[in-house]
């Protein structure tokens, strides 16, 4: 099955915990249209470029897909639908890369520059 990556962006008056629990909500949309989920990142809370619904901040989400065109159409269309995302960007890979993501990994150097001081 052909790999997918996604970038969802949700309200920034959700709890940490609810914007992570929209991860597993379609996680398993994908699962019951016979996809996988291979691996998620939620990335916090960030500053947007721009307003999008007078928002100026959202909750990033990264996830890691393995499933049939079919089931990513479903799951984006219900991602469109739902009140609390404003975003989504899904992009097709010939391969998932290993170990965190690009956002992650700027975390962990910040991480580490803290502790120099």
């Amino acid at each position: 099955m052909p790999l997918y990556e996604h970038v969802m962006i949700a309200r920034q008056d959700l709890s940490n915990s609810q914007a992570e629990g929209l991860i597993e909500h379609f996680g398993a949309v994908l699962s019951d249209n016979g996809g996988k989920l291979v691996d998620s990142e939620y990335w916090g809370v960030k500053t947007m470029a721009y307003k999008i619904n007078k928002n100026r901040k959202g909750h990033y989400s990264f996830l890691k897909t393995d499933a049939s065109a079919a089931a990513i159409q479903e799951m984006e269309r219900l991602m469109r639908l739902h009140d609390d995302v404003m975003r989504v960007l899904t992009i097709k890979v010939d391969a998932h890369e290993d170990g965190p993501s690009v956002q992650m990994q700027k975390r962990d150097e910040r991480d580490s520059r803290r502790e120099r001081r």
